[in-house]
């Protein structure tokens, strides 16, 4: 970004309802020559703001690969997010981006991979899944475990039904509460871990969810014999300004939204507060 603090105009090209309070939202930059030059990586995030309310972070949830545009994926809960579910195609938002770290994926290629997502934490790690698709041959079994409240609260639908087809992806999903249609796993997200066989030597490990999800996998996954640095998870804090002045989102010696927001439990387990 040329201003850290200026937001770029940003046009809503489309808007997709994923559940009764979650949208997906296609954005791109209205300056031409920015949007042409615009990239991220995975696990990075925006500050979108709703001028007049607000201005509030949310991960990239769409392939780095994949230029002209951006997908957010937006949960209402507050007076900007509820504000942004307000909003119609073309209608105009602030962007500053992008903003933090990424996770590692050069780094690990050749190796298996899991991936651990419950509810909201899926659009993240959606912007990691698709360019691993991208070069699927690059890396050993790939493993996605989904967990949701209710099957209506997953995201993304018609692409986990596209994934669960895919013969080079193990996709299993459980719920808490499941209805009369449900036919998968009942249960939190970690009674998954006992369904699948793991190298646990050449399997790297990448989870985002709410943090008492979180707290509970990277237990499980330590208990598997995970190395530390194997283990890659985000920290959720309101990562106010997004470039580190404000303090909000300090932990320690750490900020969040220049230091993270993705660490390994290695780095994790220094903090002060887990």
């Amino acid at each position: 970004m040329e201003n850290l603090y200026l937001p770029q105009l940003s046009i809503i090209d489309k808007i997709v309802d994923e559940t009764s309070d979650t949208k997906t939202f296609t954005i791109h930059f209205a300056d031409r020559e920015y949007n042409k030059k615009f990239r991220f990586k995975s696990g990075q995030f925006v500050e979108a703001s709703v001028f007049g309310v607000g201005e509030a972070p949310f991960g990239f949830a769409s392939n780095p690969n994949r230029h002209g545009s951006f997908d957010i994926t937006v949960r209402a809960v507050g007076a900007v997010t509820r504000a942004m579910h307000d909003m119609k195609k073309g209608d105009v938002l602030g962007i500053r981006a992008p903003l933090g770290n990424s996770f590692p994926l050069k780094e690990v290629k050749g190796l298996d991979i899991l991936i651990v997502a419950g509810g909201i934490g899926l659009p993240p790690l959606k912007s990691l899944i698709d360019p691993i698709l991208d070069a699927r041959k690059d890396f050993g079994r790939f493993i996605i475990l989904y967990g949701a409240r209710t099957p209506a609260d997953r995201v993304y639908k018609p692409i986990l039904e596209q994934w669960s087809k895919r013969k080079d992806i193990t996709l299993l999903q459980t719920v808490d509460n499941p209805d009369d249609g449900w036919s998968e796993h009942v249960g939190v997200v970690t009674t998954l871990f006992e369904k699948i066989k793991l190298d646990v030597k050449r399997t790297v490990a990448y989870t985002c969810g709410p943090p008492i999800m979180i707290r509970f996998v990277i237990q499980d996954l330590l208990g598997m014999g995970f190395p530390e640095d194997r283990i890659i998870s985000t920290l959720e804090r309101y990562m106010k300004c997004g470039v580190g002045k404000c303090g909000h989102c300090a932990i320690g010696h750490k900020y969040i939204c220049v230091d993270g927001p993705v660490f390994s439990y290695q780095q994790i387990k220094r903090l002060p507060e887990r």
